[in-house]
């Protein structure tokens, strides 16, 4: 059993609520993503229901837009699944470091694997929210094309 006074485990708090921070801006990333991704699913069904209606000489082009909105669909699936494992893999830095400051094992290996892989992680989930953006703009062009502010 460990006898530590809390004094003593200050330092140990410490090291390891860098990585909390982390965790939260991630959080209101996905919270950003989740938003976004029912928007796109919103906008899909809109274009189904009015892919009933809608003049022959159009439906091409709400194809062509729900092409994209799929597209983005499966885009921002995968950028908020990894902002979760950045998430996750952030949490588990956060016991890593906290235990082996505790029990005074440090496994630098480990702890820089579990850092560079939610970093990792991130940056290539913010890479896909960025292509996310540009492909919205191209459905934005496809629907203006079609309005009469073309």
């Amino acid at each position: 059993m460990l006898h530590r006074s809390f004094t003593e485990m200050i330092p140990s708090l410490q090291v390891a609520i860098g990585p909390v921070i982390l965790i939260s801006g991630v959080g209101m990333l996905l919270l950003v993503m989740t938003n976004r991704f029912g928007r796109v699913v919103d906008r899909l069904r809109q274009l189904a229901s009015a892919s009933a209606t809608v003049p022959a000489d159009r439906l091409d082009s709400l194809r062509e837009q729900a092409e994209i909105f799929l597209r983005r669909a499966h885009l921002l699936r995968w950028c908020i699944g990894l902002a979760a494992a950045a998430a996750w893999l952030a949490g588990l830095l956060v016991i890593g470091l906290f235990v082996g400051s505790l029990f005074g094992v440090t496994q630098v290996t480990f702890i820089v694997l579990l850092f560079v892989g939610s970093i990792l992680c991130l940056l290539s989930s913010m890479g896909g929210f960025i292509f996310d953006i540009q492909l919205s703009l191209k459905a934005l062009k496809l629907e203006l094309a079609q309005s009469k502010l073309h």
